[in-house]
């Protein structure tokens, strides 16, 4: 089962809007440099919006910012925001209750999957939208300007 994308173009997006230095930045320009569709970055701005992440500025000139100071923007916030949470599915049918595997299976691996998704959500919690953008310019594979 392929896994979203919502949660890497959230970030990309966070990270775009980090790096205008306060400049709105319109949908269509984050959209250009994650090679995906306009309506898909407004509704992960929704999403990023809904969250208390990002603001809107309306009229020319207008765009999108961000709510609170890059630093202060987990990634585990970002991840929160935008994607299901729960990492793990059990079986989509209850397994039989009168098989010896299947009726323990589900509790058998419920502790090891809680721990794969604490310690998940542990790692994302340390670090920002402003270390990712430390991150993109440290490893600044091009050396021209912005697209947009």
């Amino acid at each position: 089962m392929p896994t979203s994308s919502r949660f890497a173009v959230a970030i990309h997006t966070l990270v775009s809007i980090e790096v205008m230095g306060g400049k709105p930045v319109r949908s269509e320009d984050v959209a250009y440099s994650a090679n995906t569709g306009a309506a898909v970055i407004r509704r992960l701005l929704s999403m990023l919006s809904d969250a208390g992440l990002t603001t809107s500025q309306l009229g020319a000139g207008g765009g999108a910012l961000l709510a609170k100071p890059a630093a202060q923007i987990r990634l585990l916030d970002v991840y929160r925001a935008v994607e299901d949470t729960e990492m793990f599915t059990l079986h989509r049918t209850p397994p039989c209750e009168n098989c010896a595997v299947g009726g323990n299976i589900q509790a058998a691996i419920a502790p090891s999957l809680a721990s794969a998704q604490s310690a998940f959500e542990a790692e994302l919690a340390k670090v920002t939208i402003a270390d990712m953008a430390a991150e993109v310019a440290r490893i600044g594979k091009f050396s021209i300007p912005l697209v947009w």
